[in-house]
């Protein structure tokens, strides 16, 4: 099995991935257990003094005021931990909290929290026994931490709450501790509070999002260029040289995925035929400047998520000269302004999704196909209702692309007064990327469909490999009305899965 080492300078997008997806072991690096270990006595010196601070010393928030006895430090630190395991609603997703508890402790790792390194251990413990702590939809503000996530995470470390065991059953976690061998942390100085205080569901989601949205961007190249194909369009707006002259890197990205795709297209540069058209419709002929712009917003969220994962987030901070400080770096805003920004792409890029499937069903725009792709049009109706389906996921897309981080609501008595909605933000756009997968599989359907009806005309070699690999996939071609739904939901798992784009890599060879 895969396994990843935690230092103190943070982790990679695949590491992550490595973690919530691939059920990779987690170790610590000598490096990181010395870190621990130093800013642990850092702290312990601190709470043996009688001045008071923040986290080692007080309470939490507004009620930072009253200077805690050390014969109280260890309640004040489980109790932070319970009453902050506040969630409501739906469990969140097991990879969603697998990268939240790999997050928190890489920040613990990097030797700025004063967390002990048996802590940091029992939190690998937890996550290589594949314990998975309930997490629920609804707790974070997505400041001062994604607070009521991480206290359920945390609690599950003491041996408290319910957690999901690797063979999916929900148990008490001193149970599943228990048999895993695993004892249940008793929490010091500062312990609970560093356990809480970050912004990691948010920026695991963001990850997990951007890995998604690196194949559905290509597999929207792919769709593009197909829909290209079946309207008889014109590639010659693809050509490089009328991108360079607008030098947006993620719009040149996508022309030449959507060139490669069209290599030896019998359908294309029809366009002057039997019924002349100057230029394709925006929809077809500006693919590339919509996928690419949003191309170059996920090359703007990846930054923000490669300097958050290179970070420390806690409050407060143990610092290399013996400090320990307040200070404000849980605020999720950065995170959360990318994840909103990602959401408004993925909408535009399913927006246009769309439009270029209603053209293919119109027989007034389709220049030559038969209205919506129907084997015998009044007695069938063909996909028109798939296109229906369509229109309703983009809709959604639309409300969805809202953004959360605009929004701000006041709580713990105004101390915190302005908070980023991040963990909203991320969770809407794990949404949208469901959505925008199903969009892009019905395009698919429809583009692959009305492909085969020009009958005549050889599609290019890699729409061909597209066809034959969706059909192989138990997607159905073209001929009378049947139960569509079944067919839908093949192409959504082909889409899902890669496989859209595994099947024109064969032909062009890796797209960008």
């Amino acid at each position: 099995m895969h396994t990843v080492v935690v230092g103190t300078s943070g982790v990679t997008a695949s590491d992550v991935l490595a973690v919530a997806r691939g059920g990779a072991r987690v170790e610590l690096s000598d490096e990181a257990v010395a870190a621990l270990a130093a800013a642990r006595g850092i702290v312990d010196a601190l709470a043996a003094k009688p001045d008071p601070v923040y986290g080692v010393s007080t309470g939490f928030g507004a009620l930072a005021t009253r200077h805690i006895s050390q014969e109280l430090r260890a309640q004040l630190q489980r109790n932070i931990v319970r009453s902050h395991a506040a969630g409501m609603g739906p469990r969140v997703e097991r990879e969603v909290v697998r990268g939240l508890m790999f997050l928190r402790l890489k920040t613990v790792c990097s030797g700025h929290t004063g967390v002990r390194p048996e802590v940091a251990q029992t939190m690998a413990d937890v996550l290589n026994a594949g314990i998975t702590p309930v997490v629920h939809e609804y707790g974070s503000l997505g400041c001062s931490g994604d607070l009521a996530p991480l206290s359920h995470c945390a609690l599950t470390l003491m041996g408290e709450g319910d957690a999901e065991g690797p063979d999916g059953v929900v148990r008490p976690a001193g149970e599943l501790l228990a048999a895993h061998g695993i004892a249940p942390v008793e929490l010091r100085e500062k312990e609970g509070l560093a356990l809480l205080n970050g912004t990691d569901g948010m920026l695991g989601m963001l990850v997990m999002a951007l890995a998604d949205l690196d194949t559905l961007y290509k597999s929207a190249d792919v769709t593009a260029a197909l829909s290209l194909e079946a309207l008889l369009g014109t590639d010659k707006v693809l050509a490089p040289e009328l991108h360079a002259i607008r030098p947006h890197p993620g719009q040149g990205v996508s022309a030449a995925n959507m060139l490669a795709v069209l290599q030896g297209s019998a359908l294309t540069g029809h366009h002057q035929d039997d019924a002349p058209r100057v230029q394709d419709a925006y929809s077809v002929r500006c693919a590339p400047q919509v996928a690419g712009a949003g191309r170059d917003t996920m090359a703007h969220a990846r930054l923000v998520a490669e300097r958050e994962l290179a970070s420390a987030v806690d409050n407060p901070v143990v610092l290399p000269d013996g400090r320990v400080e307040s200070n404000g770096n849980f605020h999720g805003a950065p995170v959360a302004y990318v994840l909103d920004f990602l959401a408004i792409a993925v909408a535009d890029l399913a927006s246009i999704a769309e439009r270029r499937t209603d053209r293919l069903l119109d027989k007034n725009r389709s220049h030559g196909l038969p209205p919506f792709l129907a084997d015998d049009p009044g007695v069938d109706s063909g996909l028109m209702i798939a296109q229906y389906t369509q229109a309703a996921l983009v809709s959604e897309l639309k409300r969805l692309a809202v953004p959360a981080s605009a929004d701000s609501i006041p709580s713990s008595a105004m101390q915190e007064d302005h908070v980023s909605m991040g963990w909203s933000a991320a969770r809407k756009l794990r949404t949208s990327v469901d959505n925008l997968t199903r969009v892009l599989a019905i395009e698919l359907y429809a583009a692959t469909r009305a492909i085969e009806l020009r009958e005549g005309l050889a599609p290019a070699p890699a729409s061909q490999a597209v066809i034959d690999a969706v059909r192989a996939a138990g997607v159905q071609g073209a001929g009378p009305d049947r139960f569509l739904a079944p067919d839908l939901a093949a192409a959504d798992a082909f889409v899902r899965a890669g496989e859209l784009v595994t099947a024109a890599e064969k032909v062009t060879g890796p797209l960008q």
